[in-house]
């Protein structure tokens, strides 16, 4: 169901399910907010009752992830090493924009230890299981944001983006994930793992979801149009996107490509070998990750998940030096793809070239965990480090593993992606349902 789809709903009576819905599961919160989501919940009803004007959220039930301030509480982003430290003064501004919509936040979800992962697992809090297959992963970082969509506990979740972690979930959950331009959502009041990508967004059932989402905790609104698939021109990269494509993947997104070219768009396969570069280039998530956490893991280091201290630790080997040539080979690759993208509508590639892997198989091995993390990020990690926008929609068939279809342009070319996507969903949705 859409959040439209709630209108004439007792806020209260779905806020009490999401709750007993979210008790049940021991693994998708880290933290329930009872009192204030019904709270909220029944304000929203005595409002709707009386005839007055409310927002769409209000008293609907949202999830945070676990790396949001909230005043009064330790923020712990998935973490043990945390416990005990200062509590927050404030809720982080995306917090307060949904209290002043009048959401009902019933929790903070569960996520990858500080967010460093694309496959979900957690150590200290379990994994959720994928709505879909509950033996495999959701894919991560927001982890729990995801499940608690896809499971029917919530209309809406807020994850956060720095390598694909809104939509590599929403990929693999079979949800719509919206990655906004980082600077139109402040990140203030969350934990960062690499300032120089952190991004905010939301995942949702639908687009027109996440644009309402978007208008309420963004610092600028969005107003896309209504397009035809008819003459817009869509191009595919050649260049890495398409390697190591399993072949639930493959069938779904040549599938997709399929149904849009007859449905009138250009499809464009483009050659850019830059974005071959772009794991070179990207070491911002380690280096920005180590020097945040040093000292912590130095004193703390049986603390944590230790496959994320083994990533942060990579960090140790970049200088100030080495971050600064790196932003300036960043601006410089930012040019050359953007350059390669002018004359186009949008990217199109899978969100991730896998379906969910099964948590066992990840939980073992250490190289079977690596191998599909690289895999999770490799693409979805493009968009962050060109500063752009993307969007990633379910385009798997009626009762396949859920497949993710990326669209992706540019920095502050969010309306016409919002425009584009609403067009593309539209021509794959009949497949989707079946």
């Amino acid at each position: 169901m859409s959040i439209d789809s709630y209108h004439d709903l007792n806020r209260r009576e779905l806020v009490q399910t999401s709750l007993s819905l979210a008790s049940a599961s021991t693994s998708v919160f880290t933290t329930l907010y009872r009192e204030e989501a019904l709270k909220a919940a029944s304000h929203a009803d005595v409002m709707r009752v009386s005839g007055q004007t409310v927002s769409a959220l209000a008293g609907l039930p949202v999830s945070i992830k676990d790396l949001f301030d909230v005043e009064g509480e330790t923020t712990l982003a998935g973490s043990i090493v945390l416990r005990g430290h200062a509590a927050a003064i404030s809720d982080a501004p995306v917090v307060t924009r949904l209290r002043r919509a009048g959401a009902a936040i019933i929790g903070k979800t569960n996520m990858t230890e500080f967010a460093f992962s694309g496959v979900g697992i957690n150590p200290h809090y379990g994994t959720p299981g994928n709505p879909a297959d509950s033996s495999r992963i959701p894919g991560g970082s927001s982890s729990g944001a995801a499940v608690s969509v896809a499971a029917g506990m919530c209309v809406a979740a807020i994850g956060s983006d720095t390598g694909g972690s809104i939509r590599i979930p929403a990929a693999l959950c079979g949800l719509v994930g919206f990655k906004p331009t980082m600077r139109r959502v402040p990140t203030a009041g969350t934990i960062p793992l690499s300032p120089t990508l952190d991004s905010l967004g939301p995942i949702a059932r639908s687009i027109q979801d996440c644009l309402l989402i978007d208008s309420l905790i963004a610092d600028t609104a969005l107003h896309p149009v209504t397009l035809s698939l008819a003459g817009l021109r869509f191009a595919v990269p050649e260049d890495l996107v398409m390697d190591d494509m399993d072949s639930q993947v493959a069938k779904a997104f040549t599938a997709s490509l399929s149904r849009l070219s007859a449905a009138g768009a250009e499809i464009i396969e483009l050659p850019m070998t830059m974005l071959n570069e772009a794991r070179d280039i990207n070491i911002f998530p380690s280096a920005e990750a180590y020097a945040w956490h040093q000292r912590l893991l130095a004193e703390h280091a049986d603390q944590y998940d230790q496959r994320v201290a083994m990533r942060m630790r990579l960090g140790a080997s970049y200088s100030a030096e080495d971050v600064t040539h790196k932003r300036a080979e960043r601006a410089d690759w930012i040019r050359r793809v953007e350059l390669a993208m002018q004359g186009y509508d949008a990217l199109l590639m899978p969100t991730v070239p896998i379906v969910a892997p099964k948590i066992e198989a990840l939980t073992v091995s250490d190289d079977a965990f690596f191998l599909a993390n690289r895999l999770l990020l490799r693409n979805p990690s493009l968009i962050n480090l060109l500063d752009g926008c993307a969007l990633s929609l379910p385009c798997q068939r009626a009762g396949d593993l859920p497949v993710g279809l990326m669209i992706a342009a540019p920095a502050m070319q969010d309306a016409h992606l919002i425009s584009v996507s609403m067009a593309i969903d539209k021509a794959l949705r009949p497949a989707l349902q079946g």
